[in-house]
């Protein structure tokens, strides 16, 4: 919170942030995002794990909700309808949806490895379709916005929790193998045939992404604005940084989905490999939590899997983003791009996670008495 504070306050030293005060607005909805972690702990894994399913369908009736609104309420921006715009909020539902089926996959795959205490081949398939059903739903409505990037991070998350499930090894191969198959096709088409390419669902400007990763000396210097100023402003922090208040890169959208850009200008090499060191820490305790209280709860053990694959994804594609290893994807890096919908989402799974925390030292006590 601290490091997305400082940020933020240097983002908005941009001559575009003028007269915006986004420091604030993002104190707000931290302390609304501390209140609910603090709510959270009234309610045990028990109760989390019965009122998943409907936290599911929320989740997915969001999504129907904006697809169905008028423009007047799911406000369309750069050519994607990705939230709900009301008098001084914007909310987007996809970022709660991340949580609400996390907590829905883990319980599924909890149920189901108590219904079949033996696996084997049958029951792991049908275990892979019912995560393969729950994933894609929310996905279909999410690719209409249109948003690939966020639907890739629920392909992620959904990839891991499969691996950690135990199914069966030549189910697992068989899958990789075929999204192998359709993500090398989609790229290839993209490459060789970008017209095409939008007759099967990809936007022009998405596959112009994608060209831009693969060899950027091909596109004009408009393609390539964005990923530039990233670099330019990260490479001239060198070691130590230009100090605060001191940017001198302008960079577009600098306080939200490239505020990693902002970080290494500011704090040069030495203070972005420190906000990636804490985040190293914070994934590690999220996977030492997981293996801890599997013994006691496996639910609460796949929703720590879960979160911590959310904050994987969405660590590496931004940060690799800003600095040209990625493809430009409107994912923000959590818990420090400013934004309601994504602080506010961020903390209701940590709150979730730190539940689980709360159990586990529960039965550990309970043990040890």
């Amino acid at each position: 919170m601290c490091v997305s504070l400082i940020a933020i306050y240097n983002a908005q030293q941009l001559e575009q942030y003028i007269g915006e005060n986004f420091v604030l607005k993002q104190i707000i909805w931290f302390t609304v995002g501390i209140l609910i972690v603090a709510a959270f702990q009234y309610f045990d894994l028990d109760q989390l794990y019965k009122v998943s399913v409907y936290a599911y369908i929320f989740g997915v009736l969001i999504l129907i909700v904006l697809f169905l609104s008028p423009d007047s309420i799911g406000a369309t921006v750069n050519g994607a309808k990705r939230g709900f715009s009301l008098p001084g909020l914007s909310l987007q539902p996809s970022e709660f949806t991340k949580i609400t089926t996390i907590i829905y996959l883990s319980a599924i795959i909890s149920k189901h490895k108590e219904k079949f205490k033996v696996s084997t081949l049958k029951s792991d398939g049908i275990l892979l379709m019912k995560i393969g059903v729950v994933t894609v739903l929310p996905v279909l409505f999410i690719l209409q916005q249109p948003d690939l990037g966020t639907s890739i991070v629920f392909a992620f998350i959904a990839g891991v929790l499969v691996i950690l499930s135990g199914i069966d090894w030549k189910l697992i191969v068989a899958l990789i193998l075929g999204l192998f198959v359709i993500g090398a096709a989609g790229i290839g088409l993209v490459l060789k045939f970008p017209d095409a390419a939008e007759s099967v669902g990809i936007k022009a400007y998405q596959a112009e992404r994608v060209v831009t990763w693969f060899d950027p000396t091909q596109q004009t210097s408009d393609d390539t604005f964005q990923v530039d100023r990233s670099k330019l402003a990260v490479g001239s922090g060198q070691l130590m940084g230009k100090g605060m208040s001191a940017l001198q890169v302008k960079l577009p959208e600098a306080h939200t989905d490239f505020i990693f850009s902002v970080i290494g200008e500011s704090f040069g090499f030495m203070g972005s490999a420190a906000v990636i060191f804490v985040y190293f820490l914070l994934l590690y305790k999220l996977v030492t939590l997981g293996l801890k209280i599997f013994q006691y709860s496996d639910f609460g053990s796949y929703i720590c899997f879960g979160f911590m694959s959310l904050l994987l994804i969405h660590a590496f594609q931004n940060i690799g983003m800003t600095v040209g290893i990625m493809p430009i994807t409107g994912i923000p890096l959590l818990l420090i791009s400013y934004g309601g919908s994504s602080v506010l989402s961020t903390m209701i799974g940590f709150a979730v996670v730190y539940r689980v925390a709360v159990e586990y030292s529960i039965q550990n006590d309970y043990l040890f008495k």
